[in-house]
């Protein structure tokens, strides 16, 4: 095992993951890169924190009313999982499928559509649209429960085409119109009209519905529809079909991948004017597309193992969810149920991603955007305050590590490098970052923990730099 494995391991935990521990690492580096590739991807059933468990001290995650409770539910479960990278995918899918509570009004339905996004986010992108057309959360969100045999509701058929599929561009306004047809009787099955318009019904003062989808034959438009180039009485999998055979499509969700999983890319209304990063890589993801049957699994199998992911070291700004998970994992703050999970989700939309409540159905802008004056400030916070405190399991394990070296005895550039290999490993790309790093250690000399006392200074010392490395430029980088 060399540096540079643990290095590559690192970059791969992240991406395809929520961060690694030191310790979790050197596990994933007796195994190799590929078995760690193969077994992230390939991860069977996964296991998590009990939901029985977590409802004895969150009472409101039964009813899911709020997006607060329902986010936090999803929190612990990217915290604790066994298989990362599937949550990674629903997250990944979230921020494309963009569907959110201001609308929507009820978490129940949008952890729903997060279980569905966990069953089939990772299989058929046909498929996977198809269950996305008849999510309730989604048919609410751009109101087809809305859209009628003679009186279509075109926001579901437009952003199918533009946001969720092809981009824009690639489809004509007829095409919109078309596909809107397609999909009229699409609804959901316990709703009722009030007045003009389609309603889901609540049921208070007990709570609000828990919505279903329903296709009625007799409000859904049979006729002739002309769509792509391609000419039939299509129904809305007839469509999703042809839409998932286009060029356009194959070269999208490419995009979609490499931006979330490699390097950041301008923002998704930019594309049609902006080329992409890495032009070879999306025709090496288009063509692992249509290989593979359209199978996101099959892609990401070749993101990880291609030399383009593994050279993209530190090339994505991490969204406040990673940020905000990956400091979690790696401090050990989680163990258990806890009060500051919904804090941690207020604290995730103070950063910029309020989880289950994207701004618009574009959902979040990513990379730079990420960053603000504000945002910035609530990220070095979170993150320097996290990885200084002594009471942490990951912080007292890194301590503990330390203590293990050269007899505890460490000069000021030894403690440094160290704290950086542990909190990633992290390569400083600016030297006079690093250098300011060296030299404040060297205000105190070598450090001895040989001998150290339960958070006495010498353990501050160390927990005073990882909060300083959490305060870098590079960790702020996956």
């Amino acid at each position: 095992m060399t540096d540079k494995d643990v290095q590559l391991l690192a970059h791969l935990m992240r991406r395809a993951g929520f961060g690694a521990s030191r310790d979790e690492l050197d596990t994933y580096a007796a195994k190799g890169y590929q078995a760690t590739v193969d077994e992230l991807i390939d991860f069977g059933d996964a296991q998590s924190m009990p939901d029985d468990l977590i409802r004895r001290y969150h009472h409101d995650q039964s009813a899911s009313h709020e997006s607060g409770s329902s986010s936090a539910r999803w929190l612990y479960r990217i915290l604790s999982t066994s298989a990362p990278l599937q949550e990674k995918v629903v997250l990944f899918w979230h921020s494309v499928f963009a569907t959110g509570y201001a609308k929507v009004t009820t978490g129940k339905a949008l952890t729903d559509q997060l279980r569905m996004f966990r069953r089939v986010g990772m299989g058929s992108f046909e498929k996977l649209l198809v269950e996305l057309s008849k999510d309730p959360a989604m048919v609410i969100w751009l109101d087809n429960l809305d859209s009628h045999n003679g009186a279509i509701n075109e926001n579901y058929g437009r952003e199918l085409l533009e946001l969720f599929s092809m981009g824009v561009g690639n489809y004509t306004e007829e095409d919109v119109k078309e596909c809107s047809r397609a999909f009229t009787g699409w609804t959901l099955g316990n709703a009722e009209y009030m007045g003009a318009r389609m309603r889901k019904v609540s049921i208070g003062p007990y709570g609000r519905i828990s919505s279903h989808f329903a296709y009625r034959d007799y409000d859904h438009d049979d006729g002739e529809k002309a769509l792509l180039g391609e000419t039939g009485r299509f129904n809305g999998e007839d469509v999703i079909d042809i839409i998932a055979r286009q060029p356009a499509t194959a070269r999208f969700i490419a995009r979609h991948i490499y931006d979330f999983f490699v390097a950041d890319e301008v923002p998704v209304p930019q594309w049609g004017d902006t080329p992409p990063v890495d032009p070879d890589a999306i025709e090496t993801l288009v063509g692992a597309y249509y290989k593979n049957d359209h199978d996101i699994r099959s892609m990401l199998r070749v993101t990880f193992n291609s030399d383009f992911f593994k050279e993209a070291r530190f090339a994505r700004v991490k969204g406040p969810v990673e940020l905000m998970v990956g400091g979690m994992r790696i401090s050990g703050a989680v163990a258990g149920p806890t009060d500051e999970m919904i804090e941690a989700h207020y604290l995730c939309g103070f950063m910029g991603q309020e989880v289950l409540n994207p701004p618009t159905v574009e959902g979040w802008h990513e990379g730079e955007e990420w960053i603000n004056s504000g945002a910035l400030v609530d990220r070095v916070n979170f993150g320097s305050q996290l990885m200084s405190d002594l009471a942490m399991p990951g912080v007292r394990s890194m301590i503990d590590r330390l203590a293990d070296l050269d007899d505890g005895r460490l000069t000021p550039k030894e403690l440094v490098d160290s704290c950086l290999d542990m909190m990633g490993p992290i390569t400083m790309a600016d030297e006079a970052s690093y250098s300011s790093l060296v030299k404040h250690v060297a205000r105190q000399g070598d450090l001895s923990l040989k001998d150290r006392k339960r958070g006495g200074e010498a353990e501050k010392r160390v927990a005073e730099l990882l909060g300083l490395i959490a305060s870098t430029r590079e960790y702020q980088l996956a």
